[in-house]
């Protein structure tokens, strides 16, 4: 059977939260049908000034907030307050990322948001979370990447430095795990009709994110086993005669058809690099070996070497030449749509496909305080109520 509606068609959510890790997370809910109401402050998300923007639209803004409604509100006024009460009322989800307190100085502690909603699923996101001396620090992703081992991880092959990573991974891989918490509390919900409280720090999940790989030499405690190169540290692209290439052959097939593909199958002979544990204590070695192999072909050449051989490889594609990848195209892994004055914006599709079929909805970021006026007429709200708000500086639209 095949289901067309998305799978939370008919889930409401408020999000609070601001710039990323909250933000990714709403998106991804909306990304599968949720109603998602973005309440933000009267100047705005932080996010709308990262990136390059049109107006009050940045492209990290329109990424993180797609398919949401804005409503923009002062929430330290009493008017605000009672605004969003009624939204909670009706909510199934809300998600926040303040710093521990805040929700409290706002009267939303988690007993006043039972009362007002006993079956709410209620989403906190922190830096530290809520216990121990850093619960009240402020934390943005490079500061989480340096606490949780990650820049540490991502050494400078030359001067063995720690390196902070260009991209704001522990905001995102946080985003993917509140995602997920929230679902599962959804579910749990179906069983019992209770609504859950679920914290989440942004530490504990680059934690766990760390814990497979980059941290396997510290899971066994009492008698620890011989430590095991640190996983990744030879893995480094590979300089091709026209660009560069990245390969990763684990299997023992896939390491002999590496080397086939090269034309030194032989290497996958030596006593040195029999099993995977022992390529990886040979690591350099191994590479000494197959760099000057890998500079002697074209990266054309060797994709279709090592396909024939069924060894992994992929070409490494600077961030323009991600959007003409054969492979994305075929995958129909991005999207581009209309976007009003904007024009026509570019997106990644959601990346799961259910039933076979991606997800196709309308997910248009919004200006700041675009459909304030809508969502306070849902409410029962007045225009010249509305009018009184906006003149107080309760309220923009």
């Amino acid at each position: 059977m095949t289901y067309s509606a998305p799978p939370l068609e008919g889930i409401r959510v408020v999000d609070l939260s601001t710039v990323l890790s909250g933000p990714l997370a709403a998106s991804m809910l909306a990304d599968q049908g949720a109603k998602v109401i973005k309440v933000e402050s009267l100047e705005g998300d932080t996010c709308r000034l990262i990136g390059p923007a049109k107006g009050d639209l940045s492209a990290m803004y329109i990424a993180t907030n797609r398919g949401k409604k804005s409503l923009a509100m002062d929430l330290k006024s009493p008017q605000a307050k009672e605004i969003l009460v009624k939204l909670l009322v009706k909510a199934d989800v809300v998600i926040n990322n303040f710093r521990p307190g805040v929700m409290a100085r706002l009267g939303l502690d988690d007993d006043a948001l039972v009362a007002i909603n006993p079956r709410l699923i209620r989403m906190s996101i922190t830096g530290f979370g809520t216990q121990g001396d850093a619960r009240n620090d402020k934390a943005y992703d490079a500061v989480i990447q340096a606490v949780a081992g990650v820049a540490a991880t991502q050494r400078n092959p030359i001067n063995g430095q720690p390196t902070v990573l260009a991209t704001a991974v522990c905001d995102k891989l946080t985003a993917l795990t509140a995602s997920q918490a929230i679902v599962s509390a959804l579910f749990a919900r179906e069983r019992d009709g209770k609504g859950r409280r679920i914290d989440l720090s942004m530490l504990d999940a680059s934690l766990a994110f760390q814990w497979p790989d980059a941290m396997y030499n510290h899971v066994f405690m009492d008698e620890p086993p011989a430590t095991f190169p640190e996983f990744g540290i030879n893995q480094k692209p590979f300089k091709t005669l026209d660009g560069f290439v990245a390969s990763m052959c684990p299997q023992p097939s896939e390491f002999r058809g590496q080397c086939k593909a090269l034309g030194r199958e032989d290497i996958a002979d030596d006593p040195r690099f029999a099993t995977l544990p022992l390529r990886s204590r040979h690591g350099k070695e191994l590479r000494e070996l197959i760099e000057p192999l890998m500079a002697s072909f074209t990266t054309q050449e060797l994709i279709e070497n090592f396909r024939q051989q069924s060894s992994p490889i992929g070409r490494i594609n600077e961030r323009e030449d991600v959007l003409t990848d054969s492979q994305v195209i075929q995958s129909n892994s991005l999207v581009e749509f209309e976007h009003g004055k904007l024009g026509k914006v570019r997106l990644p599709q959601h990346p799961a496909l259910f039933d076979g079929k991606r997800l196709t909805q309308a997910r248009i970021a919004a200006h700041l305080g675009e459909h304030g006026r809508e969502i306070l007429q849902e409410l029962g709200y007045s225009e010249t109520d509305i009018q009184s708000l906006c003149q107080e500086h309760v309220l923009k639209i």
